[in-house]
């Protein structure tokens, strides 16, 4: 198999329907299939229903809606001979055996030798579903197990057979992970493979030792949550996510795969709520509410969630308990409290983690397999092993026996050590040999936490750090909370500039965190404002002004390497960097508006200049800067790297990553091709429409603050805004330069900076976490 040009994938539910987009985000044409329903008289009706429902979901599992066009809707009746143009068919049909088989016959007698056929089921062995299938079909036979949903889950766990062609694997691999963004997990021919097979587990544990215990839907919740490093959906909120009509599903699938002696019976008991439940049509998000649920009766929105005890609902109450109070920095303390906290905690984590030591090497080669896949398929912050190290080996071993409970033999290779360790730099794991291991990397991944343990900064402070990533390179890494902007952060940037023109190539700027930057930090801002040290916080404008400026025009090319949220400052850095090379999950924004200022680090003059280059407008000083204030007043952001270039966020040649992995190496590439011959960009001259300009703007919001869409201080806003983006009061402005614009930003953000409405909407921001409308 040479490469994969085309996809088709059959079953177009809520998985299929979701592959089929991800094919689509990477630019890869895609044949989506499914039955013809009884009695249609649109034979395509479900797949071109699914496709129809995706640009209307949210979250989206489009990236684009312009990516819909890579997808074509048919129907296995008379569409499924075009297989024969497809590299790769993914099977996502209903999990039955007979079923799934029955077309894989249909796919064989029609698809081209040498094509990658894969299930995407997520229970079933690979032995039972290629059983009596040809030797031609077994070969080219894999389990491609997608997560829910497939864009924004990273996981793909892959099964091959012993009969499957080696090389045809690696190929479906690499492009699962360069093209599609995935991350490959290898797992054994075993049920459930690894992170169902685990996950599934603690889910039916935490609910049944949850109504054992009779705790309250949030109480569980938020024990298994944030100390364990789950996300806050925890148990409950989870099945909720997946939908509980699933469950009886999977768990159906497992009871009959699993050996009798397997620990998941024990826990997989009837449990007569959720039945009913299910049958009421509570079966999560997807339906009328399930453990949560928002009820909206007689025009209402409250939050309810159901008692374990009568199955009726009450309004959702905040889980108040002491023993969460420093949970996440002693989980050990938590697990050994004598209470119902403790004890739930303890049977839920406990038994867990055992079971995860189970699995080597059933269903894993190796513990890191395991901690990658839950890591990655839950998002949990942890995997299993490196909570047991957290715990200590020895103290859970213990903990076991003092509960008579059997302790792995896993984990009693481990007793005495621990599950993961770092010699002279490199993260090793325990192996079933009782040797350390070295984690690895797959091919081409250069990531700056391995760069972190090998090395020391070049440069750092309490805010940020640069490190030397090779050939000539720096990488520039936010590290303050929430890699939130601050003046230390420009400081560095000041010195990094002029180190990099001395000694250096290049300059990355990138780093391994949720988001890349969620802008200034408005804590100090706030700080500073109610302290009326209005000079202070004039002097970070100005510094962040020079210091981009500095970053725009520096004699060495500055590629920056967001992934997660850029906004704010953390947009207008992107905006002044030669080139970015960004995630696809890229969310980028000027959102000050938002907060109830403007952007004041250059934002607004880079967008200007942006838009007024791109053919799809008309010319004149007007339609640029108009975009722009449409952009900016409404906050709007990015839901994608893609969305960010049809807003100019992007540049059309800036490029983009599909696995997190790969973007340093990816960002660092495209440094070093710029450094060829580099010259720094040219000023650029702006034309902005002057008088004429703002009044027009300031028509627009009168319209909306009349209708009732804006408010009283988005107008005070939007006044200041469209000073910036007009020029101010003076008539047509033919060209200005950076600098005026500059100085108008600035002007106009020390100006909202200083009004209550402002002050008031930043506070209730870091407060809340939520924005204020007044």
């Amino acid at each position: 198999m040479e490469a994969i040009r085309k996809a088709a994938v059959i079953g177009a539910g809520v998985m299929g329907a979701g592959i089929a987009a991800q094919f689509a985000n990477a630019g890869v044409p895609v044949l989506l299939l499914d039955i013809v329903p009884a009695g249609a008289s649109n034979r395509n009706v479900l797949a071109e229903t699914a496709i129809s429902n995706m640009l209307k979901t949210d979250p989206a599992p489009f990236m684009s809606a312009r990516a819909a066009k890579w997808v074509t809707a048919g129907n296995v009746e008379d569409h499924l001979a075009q297989i024969e143009d497809c590299d790769w068919i993914i099977e996502a049909v209903t999990e039955v055996l007979d079923v799934k088989q029955a077309l894989y016959r249909k796919i064989d007698a029609l698809r081209r030798p040498g094509s990658a056929v894969s299930s995407n089921t997520s229970t079933i062995p690979l032995r039972l579903l290629t059983r009596g299938l040809s030797d031609s079909f077994t070969r080219d036979f894999l389990i491609t197990h997608f997560f829910n949903p497939p864009r924004y889950m990273r996981l793909v766990e892959i099964v091959t057979g012993t009969n499957t062609d080696p090389q045809l694997a690696r190929t479906v691999c690499d492009f699962a992970d360069h093209v599609l963004g995935k991350s490959i997990v290898r797992c054994k021919d075993s049920p459930g493979f690894i992170a169902n097979r685990l996950g599934i587990y603690w889910l039916q544990v935490g609910v049944v030792e949850a109504i054992d215990a009779g705790l309250s839907v949030e109480e569980a919740d938020a024990i298994v949550g944030k100390p364990m490093g789950i996300p806050p959906t925890g148990v409950f909120g989870l099945i909720d996510l997946v939908g509980l009509d699933l469950m009886p599903h999977i768990t159906a699938s497992l009871t009959t795969a699993l050996a009798p002696g397997d620990a998941f019976h024990a826990a997989n008991r009837d449990l007569p709520l959720i039945q009913k439940m299910i049958g009421e049509g509570f079966t999560g998000r997807k339906g009328k509410g399930g453990f949560y649920r928002l009820n909206r009766a007689n025009g209402g929105k409250t939050k309810e969630t159901i008692d374990l005890a009568t199955g009726l609902y009450r309004p959702e109450r905040k889980a108040e308990l002491t023993e969460l109070n420093d949970a996440s920095n002693d989980l050990r303390a938590l697990l050994s409290a004598d209470s119902k906290v403790g004890r739930y905690a303890w049977r839920v984590l406990g038994q867990t983690l055992a079971y995860a030591a189970r699995l080597v090497p059933e269903a894993a080669d190796n513990i890191n397999e395991i901690d990658e896949a839950m890591r990655l398929g839950y998002n949990w912050r942890w995997g299993p092993f490196e909570l047991i190290d957290r715990l200590g080996a020895g103290w859970f071993a213990e903990k076991l026996e003092q509960d008579g409970l059997p302790v792995p033999q896993l984990l009693g290779v481990a007793r005495n050590k621990s599950f993961y360790r770092l010699l002279d730099g490199r993260r090793q794991f325990l192996g079933t040999d009782g040797a350390y291991h070295d984690v690895e990397r797959p091919e081409g991944v250069l990531m700056l936490e391995d760069i972190k343990r090998l090395t020391t900064p070049v440069l750092d402070n309490s805010s940020a750090a640069v490190w030397d990533i090779g050939d000539g390179v720096l990488c520039f890494e936010f590290n303050s909370k929430s890699n939130a902007l601050d003046e230390q952060i420009m400081a560095l940037l000041g010195k990094t500039i002029a180190l990099v023109q001395e000694k250096y190539t290049a300059l990355v700027i990138y780093n391994e965190g949720r988001d890349f930057c969620v802008g200034a930090n408005l804590g100090l801002a706030l700080f500073a404002a109610n302290m009326a040290a209005w000079s202070e916080i004039d002097k970070l404008v100005a510094a962040g002004q020079q210091t981009y400026k500095a970053l725009k025009y520096a004699p060495f090319p500055v590629v920056s390497a967001p992934a997660g949220r850029a906004l704010g400052g953390g947009c207008e850095i992107l905006l002044h960097s030669d080139a970015v090379q960004a995630h696809a999950e890229t969310y980028m924004g000027l959102v000050e508006c938002g907060v109830g200022l403007v952007p004041g680090w250059g934002g607004c003059k880079e967008m200007v200049s942006r838009w007024a280059a791109n053919n799809s407008l008309p010319r004149g000083p007007m339609p640029a800067p108009s975009k722009v204030f449409e952009i900016v007043s409404t906050a709007t952001t990015s839901k994608s790297a893609a969305h960010a270039k049809e807003l100019l966020f992007l540049r059309p040649d800036d490029g983009i990553t599909m696995n997190r992995y790969r973007l340093l190496a990816d960002a660092k590439a495209r440094a070093l091709k710029l450094a060829d011959n580099y010259e720094a960009p040219k000023p650029p001259g702006l034309r902005l429409p002057g008088a004429a300009g703002k009044l027009a703007f300031a028509m627009a919001v009168e319209d909306f603050h009349r209708r009732g869409i804006a408010t009283d201080h988005d107008v005070v806003v939007a006044d200041a805004l469209a000073d910036v983006l007009s020029g101010g009061t003076a008539d047509l402005i033919d060209t200005v330069n950076e600098d005026q614009v500059l100085a108008l930003e600035r002007a106009a953000f020390m100006r909202l900076i200083k009004s209550a409405g402002t002050l008031a909407r930043i506070e209730h921001l870091l407060v809340t976490g939520k924005p204020l409308r007044n």
